[in-house]
């Protein structure tokens, strides 16, 4: 925007109301003769005798059309003069001419409504000329004559807007050699990440999105790490099922969640072996020492 353009449209506008006071002169005109034309079919009624009621009754018919037509015009001139009664003052045009320096403030008002831009924008812009190819080419020409050029990326089609983005689905593959499915989701949630459809991120959506693109399970990725499941910890150490189960929640055995059901995967350590029956051992009690006198009693 410029403020030679600005002025020019003020001079234009200022014309315009010239010519708006010349079209209300006509309309002025065009009332004046139909209420002289209704003027004529009332004094005319007036003159018919009233014994002939033929005469009268066309008489009055044509006087009643020209009331008719009388309104229309009136409504009509009214209406026209609405709209060609407005006049840009002084203060209007003072603030008018400083848009040329204020424009992107008052684009980005809150108050400015979408409408308003709208409006604004066809003020602003004479044509658009788009080519279509790899990207969409806009060359831009605005009402003061200034040209611009813009490249636009082609929008996407509605299988892409509804594709999982690439980085979030190689995140999900990363997150898997660590965390549950449940896990993975409250830290997308946690760092503002969404799904293709804007959605917050819940463990069936992981699963989802893991079996749609082929991502290894977490009990896969643990066992090719050499994770040991319950039954091969048994087997390796001789125990029942729940004794492994004991040992790991009594931290005796590191344990991995498999998923969000609790299900685990088991990593040995180097050293320090649990043993059989250790876990009775971690809470054996001294024998306490009995006295003759208490066994005296005791017989």
């Amino acid at each position: 925007m410029a403020s030679l353009a600005l002025e020019v449209a003020l001079t234009v506008q200022h014309e315009l109301v010239a010519r708006a006071a010349e079209a209300d002169h006509v309309r002025q005109q065009q009332v004046e003769r139909a209420r002289y034309d209704a003027e004529v079919a009332h004094r005319r009624f007036l003159r018919v005798d009233p014994e002939n009621r033929l005469v009268a009754d066309v008489l009055e018919a044509e006087w009643n059309d020209r009331l008719r037509a009388l309104t229309a015009a009136q409504e009509a001139y009214e209406d026209a003069r609405g709209r060609d009664a407005r006049v840009v003052t002084d203060e209007e045009r003072a603030e008018i001419l400083a848009l040329a320096t204020d424009f992107p403030r008052l684009w980005h008002d809150p108050a400015t409504s979408i409408r308003e831009k709208k409006r604004m924008m066809r003020l602003l812009i004479a044509d658009v000329t788009l080519t279509k190819g790899k990207s969409v080419h806009a060359d831009i020409r605005f009402t003061g004559g200034a040209t611009r050029s813009l490249e636009i990326p082609l929008p996407k089609s509605c299988v892409e807007l509804r594709t999982t983005d690439a980085a979030i689905v190689r995140e999900i593959d990363e997150l898997l050699d660590t965390y549950t499915e449940a896990e993975i989701a409250d830290t997308l949630n946690e760092r503002g990440v969404r799904t293709a459809t804007r959605c917050p991120f819940t463990r069936h959506r992981v699963i989802r999105l893991r079996t749609a693109y082929g991502l290894k399970h977490r009990r896969t990725r643990l066992l090719e790490a050499g994770f040991l499941t319950p039954e091969d910890v048994a087997t390796r150490y001789g125990v029942k099922l729940y004794t492994v189960h004991l040992w790991r929640r009594r931290g005796l055995l590191r344990a991995h969640p498999v998923n969000d059901r609790g299900d685990y995967l088991y990593e040995i350590p180097a050293e320090d072996l649990p043993a059989k029956f250790a876990h009775k051992r971690a809470y054996h009690v001294e024998p306490r020492t009995v006295s003759s006198r208490n066994v005296r009693g005791a017989v």
